[in-house]
């Protein structure tokens, strides 16, 4: 039997001998019995990981997301689960960059100003000399380092352990009172949920930044809101914890907050990579080899 492969796009270089269909996370594609490879739609809501379910053929998931935390149970025994590491490495760390400029030289007060015509100056703070703690040094953590580093910033590097040049995590306490910046990149793991909440906020210095393009789970919501409602601290945030956040949170009337809906993953840059990464996988199953990025 030809193995039959379920894809999100229909423009792949297809190795022959591979039965291909189409499958953009909307409906319930037919077949999915003969299904032994799913490339799982990006960004497109809990319904497509469901499907894996209905697969008895299935020998190999791939992800387009670097986190998978939230796939990992849904996988049966036997089956392979690849991962997106790398795709989002450059669209994350234009997003976070941005993010932090935007703060730092309080881009929305000036926009506001532009839709009234008014030309009220005041120097503002910058991105140069600060110290950054950037906690999650995989592959995005270099590459936003890579951005903030060519911005003259002090980084300081924190991972799970600690290693040379990195600290570990457990060495946050003793880190958090000189960060001007604190940027979080880290997954929705057991041991990452409220890794920065009231006591961690406190020990931060007045009018820090805190960025999250992880996983909103990392910081304790209300600890956050109390502090940048108060005008203590600042905020500048792709994720939140809860997704999506509701219209009436105080968050976002806060005046030191800038949130952006979970959006830094998906630039152009990300789908050609995305594509380039998916006909490898599967010339690399067509030809019954080790698939990349496997994480199970």
């Amino acid at each position: 039997m030809t193995p039959r492969v379920l894809l999100p796009w229909s423009d792949l270089t297809v190795p022959d001998g591979l039965e291909t269909a189409c499958y953009d996370g909307t409906g319930t594609p037919p077949g999915l019995d003969g299904v032994e490879f799913y490339v799982l739609p990006y960004d497109s809501g809990p319904e497509p990981p469901k499907l894996i379910a209905k697969m008895p053929s299935l020998k190999a998931v791939q992800s387009l997301s670097a986190g998978v935390d939230s796939l990992l149970p849904l996988i049966p025994d036997g089956v392979t689960l690849a991962n997106g590491r790398g795709l989002h490495d450059l669209s994350v760390a234009e997003h976070t960059l941005a993010l932090i400029l935007a703060a730092q030289r309080n881009l929305p007060r000036w926009f506001r100003q532009q839709s009234t015509g008014s030309w009220d100056r005041e120097h503002t703070r910058s991105l140069a000399d600060e110290r950054v703690l950037l906690v999650g040094y995989g592959s995005i953590g270099k590459a936003i380092e890579r951005y903030l580093m060519a911005g003259e910033a002090e980084v300081v590097r924190v991972a799970s352990t600690a290693r040379e040049g990195v600290h570990g995590i457990d060495e946050l306490p003793e880190l958090l009172p000189s960060a001007d910046i604190l940027v979080l990149i880290l997954p929705d793991t057991p041991a990452t949920r409220g890794l920065i909440g009231a006591p961690e906020l406190a020990a931060l210095p007045d009018g820090a930044l805190v960025v999250n393009v992880g996983r909103g789970t990392a910081i304790d919501t209300a600890a956050l809101t109390k502090e940048v409602a108060a005008g203590r601290l600042r905020a500048a945030l792709d994720v939140v914890d809860p997704e999506p956040l509701p219209s009436d949170h105080p968050l976002w009337r806060a005046p030191g907050a800038i949130i952006t809906p979970h959006v830094a993953g998906g630039s152009d840059s990300f789908y050609p990579r995305a594509k380039r990464l998916v006909e490898q996988q599967l010339q690399r199953f067509a030809r019954g080899e080790p698939l990349v990025n496997v994480v199970r």
